[in-house]
């Protein structure tokens, strides 16, 4: 998977938009067969080192060059914690592509076991709670180191409040992501 050409879509689909106001498209028949398998796919930005847009897929329901495409454009653009970006901004942001792995259920109970398997694989992780979920990127256990940091936080990002992971009938679903990104 050539990673150079991957970062150049997702900055050119930013600039386009910026400039056109269009949404880019490419020409399927002519990409590689691997841009054209469903991948689930985030896209982070940052800007000084501070988080500007985050937005992305989790479920392979796209392919891997529209996925990237349209979540580097909802990333920028829609992250409804952030203004859209400016074109003043364009030069300064530097972009992450996540191409995540099919999510995959943890089944242990135990919230001792949980705490334990966690801190060994530091994946990327799901949770659901009825009607609720957030995810955080494997990324994230750079910022939240300890397995208990990694939940509460989650599960405030759910709604859930702090301890909501500890709430019967809480599902987790694990993953891996191939980083991208850009350097600078």
């Amino acid at each position: 998977m050539d990673k150079d050409y991957l970062l150049k879509l997702a900055r050119r689909a930013i600039q386009n938009y910026l400039q056109n106001k269009t949404l880019l498209t490419l020409d399927e028949e002519n990409l590689s067969p691997d841009l054209k398998e469903k991948r689930g796919v985030f896209v982070t930005l940052t800007k000084d080192g501070e988080l500007r847009g985050c937005i992305g897929n989790l479920e392979p329901i796209k392919p891997l060059y529209l996925a990237i495409i349209e979540n580097s454009l909802a990333a920028a653009f829609c992250d409804p914690r952030f203004a859209p970006l400016s074109l003043e901004e364009f030069d300064k942001i530097k972009i992450e592509i996540s191409i995540l792995s099919p999510l995959k259920e943890i089944t242990i109970n135990k919230k001792e076991e949980l705490l334990k398997y966690l801190e060994k694989k530091k994946p990327g992780l799901l949770l659901v709670k009825d009607q609720r979920s957030a995810t955080f990127l494997p990324q994230v256990w750079s910022e939240l180191t300890t397995p208990q940091e990694f939940l509460d936080h989650l599960s405030l990002k759910a709604g859930l409040g702090s301890k909501g992971w500890q709430l019967p009938g809480v599902r987790f679903y694990e993953y891996q992501a191939q980083i991208i990104e850009e350097q600078n």
